[in-house]
This record gives structure tokens, C-alpha cells and sequence, in this order.
């Protein structure tokens, strides 16, 4: 049973397919009606477990001022904050590489071009790699971030290795983040790194290629949909992947590894290379004949494709399985993703409405929906970095650098490299049923997660000259009541868990810290302890008992959840 399904059992309510009479006592006992949790404004009350959910499902994990300062201010200035309009990140750096005679450490090198002679791409793509990790330790209160690995889910590439292409491309989806999906495709189809990907920049008049178009439908608009017949996946054919291919004909990219610092990364269109000729597209798009426009051929075919409702019904889906649950149900469909996919239409594919509104939703909020996603490779390390506030120098530059990078690499041995999804359809979680988000647990990664929780709240990892671990004794002093120890329990599991535990399982958690005593013995011993904070052998009792409760804590299957 998944713990969507645990939550509707232990709650006493419906899954679907339920029994009327299961309805009827779901509603009796709840004073609920399900029909209400759908994409109507939230009508509940805003406490630290509703600023909680929404803070865990935008961000990277929240820290505990974030939790508390989101449920202090409410749920409309926390979803403003969250969508508030940000400035492109300042650019990554050349942080240890003096070898680069354009670029001085200490500045960025994103203008800077290539060599015919040394390889400065590898020092790039460590920056790169590490400056994105420093982008989601320090996203604040902001959706933009999530958004960003969003967007490089649903538009996946691989094998685009010019650091500076991968930026650009990245820089993309932030500045689209909750901006105009057609819009982000137009700029998407004839973006550099997307051309090379997917061989946009191969497409000719004389050798048209049939890939980007196949997966411009397939996989970021409108989807398949059930085989209608040969060719025919209702809604488009193969007739349209070959019509689209001859509009998309004409465009390469340029700056890919450029030594001359007079050429950028850029798109340009060949118009030599275009098809001039009619394009009949097939019934499922109206027998639409699409005639040469040059340069502004794709943007049309853009429109076109857009013109059916089923791309906005495709995102929706796309949206509410990154933030709310994979099983998209009957009920689902027809409450939640078929009321985004008509307000999306209704403002043109701006997201931002769309996504406002799931997110103020009752549906949202629904119990159901809080604890039950397994947290993906990327919002499992770094929620626990955040949450339990990890110490990162930011002095020297190298350091800190060097920090960023050897996490996202231990984070990539639990199957989630950021910049390199497995296939164009993206991460598996996302897309592969029955499994989805389970995806993500499997005998390899499970050791690879418990082996890093376990390193964490023991001794660390040695970085260079940092070692870097969590200070269980430096970060109680945060939470409100440390002394008591139920309070303590109390704290932890907010800021760690998505739902409450139960009496036994704090009973056990509590094992750790004063085995076999009484409740008082933690506030003599901790009491003690601040009163004599310099009595080294009491500290480092106090704080081994700590480190194996918070590796307990951070072992129970309930962190591995949002």
C-alpha cells in the first residue's frame, strides 16, 4: 500500500471506486465533501502544517524560520513571495583554474571563449555544476528554482556538453519559470542546445529529420494519446511529425566550443536550407496546410499545435505530478486538471494563474495530498542540508565551490544527475507507470540514501579542508524549546516530517536520548550542559546521544517523504 493509500485508510477516507456507503460514512465522520477538494480556494485553517506542505512542494526544503515566517505571514503573502519576479542568478565562476588566461579566478566565464589548446570546458562544467547547487541552497522563498529542474525534466536534453550552451538553455526555464508555456516552447524549438540534442540543427530541405518534431509532440505538447490506428496516436499521426519536420527545416546553431570571442551561442535560420513547400498536415490537426513563412514557420506551427486543447490538458497533468501526487484519478481529472487546462487556455498558457490556483487549491491542502510524494534524489539531500541548516564555507571562493560540487556528486550516485535526465522523456518517476516516484528507491539508491543520512549525523564528509556534517548540539539551540523532550521530539519532527509520528515511534525516538529514564533526566543533563558549555566531555555526550537521534530521524521512511 503507498502512503497516499495509508493516509486515505487511517483518515477514513475514500479512494476511488469507493462505495457510496463508504462516501456517505467518509463524509459523516470527516464533515467533509470530497467533491470540495478540487480547484476552489482553500477554505481551512493556515497553521505550520499547511505554510509547511506548500514551502516543501516549491522548495527545495524549507528552512525552520522559512516554516515559521510562511505561517506568521499567511497564505497569500507566502504565495506572492513564491512567485515574486527575481533577476537572472549572478554567473558561475572560475573558482580554482589559473591556467585560464581570459578568465581570473574570482570572475565568471561565461563570455570568456574556449581554447584551440587547453581544455578549459571541464573546469566550466565543475563550476557550472557546483554553482547550481549554491542556486538551491540559497532560493530563499521562491518557486523558481523547483520550477527550473521542472522545466528540465519535461524538456529534457543530455549530451550537450559546452558548459556554456547548458547555462544558457537553464537560464531559459528560470526566465520562463511560471512565464508563458507557448512562449517557452517557441524559444525552446530554436534554443541552441535543444537543436543539437535533438538534431534540429541537422533538419535540411534535402534531409529532413523527423526527431525533434517527434518528441515536439510526443513529449512537450500534447502527447500521444491511445493508438487510434497504424500511425495514428489520436492526437497526431506520423503525416504530422513528417509535416512539422519540413517546417522546422532551416535552423542551426553556432558557438559550440567557440575559440573566436567574437562568436556567441546563438540560434540562426538558413533560409537555403528551409522547405518552401505546403505542408498538409492530417485530420487531427484540421487538414491544415501550413505554407512557407520562412524564419516565422515554426512559431506558426507553434500556434498550431497550441490551438488544441489537449496541450493544455498534457501540461496540466505535467504540473500536478510534480506538485501534488502522481496518481491522477478520475475524480482528479475532472475537479483539478480540467479546470487548469481551461483557465490556462483562458489566459493564453500563462502559467503563473494556472499554477497559483492549484497551489491555493482545497485540493492541494487535501490531507491526502500532504506526505504522500517520495522525495526525488535532489530534494532529499538538500532538504536535510537546509532543514538542519549544514555549515557551507564562504570563504575561500575554492572552498565553497568545491563543497557544492562533491554534493550534487553524491547526490547523482542516488540516480538523479541534475543536467543529465536518463532519455528525453525525462526522470522515470515522473512519467513510467505503475511506480512513479518509487522509481526512486530501489536496493542500490536505498544504501546510497542511508548511507549518506548515517554520514551526515556521524562524521561527515571530508571536502578539502572542510568536513561537513550536521551539528545536532548547535542546531537545537534554533528550535523554541530544546530543553524539554517532548518539546525537542516535537520540533524535529515538524521541521523533518510532512505529518505527525505516532506515540510508540516517538517513544522509540526518545530511546536515544534518555534510554530508560524519565523525561526530566534530558532537561537535568542539557541544563547542565548549558550551564557549563565549555565542559568538553558533557558536550560531546550530550551531542553523541543527538547524532544518533537525528540519524534515527533522518533513517524513518517518513523523511524520505513530502
Amino acid at each position: 500500500m503507498d502512503r497516499r493509500a495509508t493516509l486515505a485508510t487511517l483518515t477514513g477516507r475514500k479512494r476511488a471506486g469507493a462505495t457510496t456507503t463508504t462516501q456517505t460514512s467518509t463524509k459523516s465522520i470527516l464533515g467533509l465533501n470530497r467533491q470540495q477538494t478540487g480547484l476552489e480556494p482553500y477554505a481551512g485553517p493556515w497553521e505550520f502544517a499547511q505554510a509547511t506542505h506548500l514551502l516543501r512542494r516549491c522548495t527545495f526544503g524549507p528552512t525552520y524560520a522559512q516554516m515559521k515566517q510562511a505561517t506568521a505571514d499567511g497564505l497569500d503573502t507566502t504565495i506572492n513571495n513564491l512567485f515574486a519576479e527575481l533577476p537572472l542568478p549572478s554567473p558561475p565562476l572560475n573558482y580554482y583554474f589559473e591556467e585560464d588566461p581570459n578568465v581570473p579566478v574570482g570572475e565568471s566565464w561565461v563570455d570568456a571563449p574556449y581554447s584551440d589548446t587547453d581544455n578549459f570546458a571541464q573546469y566550466r562544467r565543475r563550476s557550472l555544476f557546483g554553482w547550481t547547487v549554491g542556486q538551491i541552497l540559497n532560493e530563499g522563498i521562491s518557486l523558481r528554482e523547483k520550477m527550473t529542474l521542472f522545466w528540465n525534466n519535461h524538456f529534457a536534453i543530455s549530451e550537450v556538453d559546452d558548459p556554456k550552451f547548458i547555462l544558457q538553455y537553464t537560464n531559459l526555464y528560470r526566465t520562463y519559470a511560471w512565464g508563458n508555456f507557448r512562449d517557452l516552447v517557441k524559444e525552446m524549438t530554436i534554443n541552441p542546445a535543444m537543436l543539437r540534442f535533438l538534431n534540429g540543427n541537422q533538419n535540411t530541405k534535402n534531409a529532413p529529420n523527423e526527431n525533434f518534431a517527434r518528441e515536439l509532440l510526443e513529449l512537450f505538447t500534447i502527447g500521444k494519446g491511445p493508438l487510434a490506428g497504424p500511425g495514428d496516436y489520436t492526437n497526431y499521426t506520423e503525416q504530422d511529425v513528417v509535416a512539422m519536420a519540413k517546417v522546422l527545416t532551416g535552423w542551426r546553431d553556432r558557438g559550440y566550443y567557440a575559440v573566436d570571442p567574437m562568436v556567441t551561442q546563438e540560434a540562426f535560420f538558413r533560409p537555403n536550407q528551409h522547405d518552401t513547400s505546403a505542408k498538409q498536415l492530417s485530420p487531427r490537426f484540421d487538414n491544415l496546410v501550413i505554407n512557407d513563412m520562412g524564419e516565422q514557420e515554426y512559431s506558426h506551427l507553434i500556434d498550431v499545435i497550441f490551438g488544441k486543447a489537449e496541450v493544455a490538458r498534457f501540461i496540466s497533468r505535467k504540473l500536478y505530478r510534480w506538485f501534488v501526487y502522481y496518481d491522477i484519478d478520475e475524480e482528479a481529472e475532472t475537479e483539478v486538471i480540467q479546470p487548469m487546462a481551461q483557465m490556462l487556455i483562458d489566459n493564453g498558457y500563462e502559467i503563473q494563474p494556472v499554477l497559483e490556483a492549484l497551489l491555493r487549491s482545497n485540493h492541494f491542502f487535501d490531507i491526502l495530498n500532504q506526505g504522500p510524494m517520495i522525495k526525488n534524489p535532489i530534494d532529499f539531500a538538500f532538504s536535510l542540508f537546509k532543514q538542519l541548516e549544514v555549515d557551507i564555507p564562504e570563504e575561500p571562493l575554492g572552498a565553497k565551490y568545491e563543497v557544492w560540487l562533491r554534493t550534487i556528486n553524491l547526490v547523482n550516485l542516488m540516480e538523479m544527475a541534475y543536467y543529465f535526465p536518463p532519455s528525453v522523456s525525462g526522470w522515470k518517476a515522473y512519467y513510467q507507470e505503475p511506480l512513479f516516484y518509487r522509481t526512486w528507491i530501489n536496493a542500490t539508491t536505498l544504501q546510497v540514501r542511508m548511507g549518506f543520512t548515517s554520514r551526515m549525523a556521524s562524521n561527515g564528509y571530508n571536502f578539502g579542508d572542510n568536513r561537513i556534517l550536521i551539528k545536532p548540539l548547535e542546531f537545537i539551540t534554533t528550535l523554541d524549546n530544546p530543553t524539554e523532550i517532548n518539546d525537542l521530539l516535537d520540533e524535529l519532527v515538524k521541521i523533518l516530517f510532512p505529518q505527525p509520528i505516532s506515540d510508540s515511534q516517538k517513544a522509540a525516538l526518545k530511546e536515544f536520548v534518555i534510554p530508560g529514564l524519565p523525561d526530566f533526566e534530558w532537561n537535568a543533563e542539557y541544563s547542565q550542559y548549558l550551564s557549563n558549555p565549555d565542559d568538553s566531555d558533557l558536550a560531546d555526550a550530550i551531542e553523541t546521544k543527538l547524532r544518533s537521534l537525528f540519524n534515527a530521524m533522518l533513517s524513518m521512511p517518513e523523511f524520505y517523504l513530502s
